[in-house]
């Protein structure tokens, strides 16, 4: 048997030679003055060589222990050789199943249809609060209290929607693994309840005639911004589009003699088209000789007209109206709209819900598409635009039935 002197004073020679220790294992000396271990052994009739390391990294103690650990093996009728290559494979594949490159993979398949500042939104809470500690993580070990552990450091910040909203994009990686193969449970399920529920913060919106009246005067009446800021201010509630769908605007899209505007919704991309109302298309008109060449933005940005306008000028017009932003927001039109359209003028809900590019079933059951009822939806326009004229005129009570439309 070797000893570890004997290992340490084996010096090169012209040509190879073995060192044998027991149980088939030896140290080959090699003429550049490599020391390695084998493990000489036979397996299915056949004789084969297993690497136990090299020496002096490798002390003689360890390369027995390695050489008694594969004669387990060969005595449970396995082969060291052919599991040794397995492990490879295993830690292979667990280096490219981590928690970030399935991430990775999950936003790179389903990003491209999202809105952009959705993807950034969702990119910016992995990067920031999770891949530190769980991005090198095999995404099939990540246990429950590793993932709380993450939403409870979010949690401590006060920031429980964003807490929440990780949970739920963790949630979506974790079926994508499962879907693929890769992860055979999602441990957030088990987390139901484990945080402290969000309070939802709705967008700013005046739902109130009395309270609307005095907001569409102060709209109407701008006039200290640009011409380009105050067309959208007071385009905002006469087509309570998202405000990102209203500053993107191209004038490609719209057809002022037909009064529509045809464009694929931001959040759901979808085709819509929203019908003009005499207002609307006389505002457009108004601006047209200013920004509508070459079918461009509608609200080109000032300083490079190959970009819309800020997704924040519209606010801060607002903001400079003296209009808090706990009041009103762009945004909020929609919400104004929604409610009034409904509960003053009577529209149909399905009719308001279509205009809003929500998802609605028409009478024969087909899923909404950009026609569906546009006449209705032509006529409702028209009618929203008159009562927020009446109200800016001070007409609280306006001669409207409150008959549904058919």
């Amino acid at each position: 048997m070797l000893t570890d002197t004997a290992c340490r004073k084996a010096k090169p020679t012209t040509k190879a030679f073995k060192l044998f220790d027991a149980g088939g294992m030896f140290m080959l000396v090699t003429p550049a003055g490599g020391r390695w271990w084998r493990l000489k052994y036979r397996f299915a009739g056949k004789e084969k060589l297993l690497s136990l390391g090299t020496y002096p990294e490798t002390t003689l103690a360890e390369a027995r222990t390695k050489r008694d650990d594969a004669r387990k093996l060969l005595s449970h009728g396995i082969d060291p050789s052919a599991q040794r290559q397995i492990m490879k494979a295993a830690a292979v594949t667990s280096a490219t199943n981590t928690l970030r490159a399935i991430a990775d993979e999950w936003l790179l398949r389903f990003g491209p249809a999202w809105a952009p500042s959705h993807l950034r939104g969702v990119k910016a809470r992995l990067e920031n609060d999770v891949y530190p500690w769980l991005g090198l993580r095999p995404i099939a070990e990540v246990t429950p209290p590793e993932v709380l552990a993450v939403l409870r450091r979010i949690e401590a910040r006060g920031r429980l929607e964003t807490a929440h909203r990780v949970r739920t994009h963790l949630g979506m990686v974790f079926r994508f693994a499962i879907s693929t193969g890769r992860a055979e449970r999602d441990p957030t399920r088990d987390l139901r309840g484990a945080l402290k529920p969000a309070v939802t913060e709705h967008m700013a919106a005046v739902t109130e005639p009395a309270k609307l009246a005095p907001l569409l005067r102060a709209i109407w009446g701008y006039s200290e911004g640009t011409p380009i800021v105050s067309a959208a201010l007071r385009l905002a509630p006469l087509l309570f589009v998202r405000p990102g769908e209203l500053r993107t605007a191209r004038w490609a899209d719209i057809d002022l003699v037909k009064g529509e505007w045809k464009f694929t919704t931001s959040k759901t991309k979808t085709p819509h088209i929203v019908p003009l109302s005499k207002q609307a298309v006389a505002i457009l008109r108004e601006l047209r000789p200013l920004t509508g060449f070459g079918g461009g933005y509608v609200f080109p940005s000032m300083r490079d007209r190959k970009r819309p306008m800020s997704d924040a000028a519209v606010n801060a017009a607002m903001r400079r109206l003296g209009i808090d932003g706990k009041t009103a927001s762009g945004h909020g039109f929609r919400a104004t709209a929604r409610t009034l359209l409904d509960e003053v003028l009577g529209v149909r809900v399905d009719l308001i819900e279509a205009q809003l590019a929500h998802a609605v079933r028409d009478s024969l059951g087909n899923a909404y598409n950009r026609t569906s009822f546009l006449p209705e939806r032509r006529k409702m326009m028209q009618q929203w635009s008159d009562y927020l004229a009446g109200l800016a005129a001070g007409e609280l009570t306006l001669p409207l039935e409150k008959t549904r439309a058919k």
